[in-house]
């Protein structure tokens, strides 16, 4: 028993420092391993990260140097008043030839209360000229002013409040109009500097690389400044020219409704003269 007990015992101690050397052996290989892992781990979210800024609009922009951010908000601050002036400028599109011509029908029949309530009642720049040289005629008429003067204060009633009107239309274009400028201008100074540095590679590598792979990559990166310049520019461009021509149609709108007015009131007057009556406005 002694004997047997004798033979395992070397056996089972030669047995222990063997698994703990196989343990020992193995720890740092698991160590290596979830290292490996972890730097693996991290070397495939650098990747993804790299390819977001590498790839798509934000690889452009970053490719194209400083001069793409500048442009950048200059499209952002076109494209915010291309929409805000659209919306102010929806009011123009209304229909004001039924209201002329009921304006100038009520004052054909001296009803001139009746043509600035109806004014008033309108929505629009042109309503709001209108009235307000109908509102200077109602007052003239009440104070008995001299009916050959009444058409010259009313003109002048109704142009200044036109240049209110038409300051607040043409607000905020002169800045479509700078960016339909700017923005390209800073794309060819873009594309200029990027031809600088183009050359000076060229220049730099003479004689290790094929001349025109190296001027290849530079200016194509260059010319990503004009094309965003030009991207910029044009919708500004249009969008000014657009509003302009808009507002210009408002003016004559308002000339043409002026001249109706006016000549209904001088032809009023004249009748007035001739039979000697006095308005009924004049009486109130």
């Amino acid at each position: 028993m002694f004997h047997l007990f004798a033979q395992l015992a070397p056996t089972a101690s030669g047995t222990a420092p063997a698994a703990a050397a196989s343990a020992t052996a193995a720890a740092p290989s698991a160590t290596a391993d979830a290292a490996q892992a972890v730097a693996g781990a991290a070397s495939a979210g650098t990747p993804w990260l790299e390819e977001l800024f590498k790839s798509g609009a934000m690889g452009y922009m970053i490719d194209g140097g400083i001069f793409m951010w500048p442009i950048f908000f200059l499209g952002i601050l076109a494209f915010g008043v291309i929409i805000e002036r659209y919306r102010s400028l929806k009011m123009l599109s209304t229909d004001n030839e039924k209201l002329r011509a009921q304006v100038l029908e009520l004052l054909q029949n001296d009803r001139a209360e009746e043509a600035l309530k109806l004014c008033d009642n309108s929505q629009g720049p042109v309503p709001a000229i209108l009235a307000a040289g109908l509102r200077k005629l109602i007052v003239l008429r009440r104070l008995n002013y001299d009916p050959a003067k009444i058409e010259e204060q009313v003109v002048k009633a109704m142009d200044d409040y036109g240049v209110h009107v038409s300051a607040a239309l043409e607000r905020h274009l002169p800045i479509l109009a700078t960016v339909s400028s700017v923005a390209p201008m800073i794309g060819f100074l873009g594309t200029v500097q990027g031809m600088v540095i183009s050359f000076q590679d060229i220049v730099d590598q003479m004689g290790e690389t094929n001349i025109v792979e190296a001027a290849a990559g530079g200016i194509m990166t260059a010319l990503l400044t004009t094309v965003l310049g030009l991207v910029v520019g044009i919708p500004a461009f249009t969008a000014f020219n657009y509003y302009t021509s808009l507002i210009n149609s408002f003016v004559l709108d308002v000339e043409e409704s002026a001249t109706e007015l006016i000549e209904a009131v001088t032809l009023q007057a004249v009748i007035d003269r001739q039979t000697g009556d006095v308005p009924e406005t004049a009486q109130a």
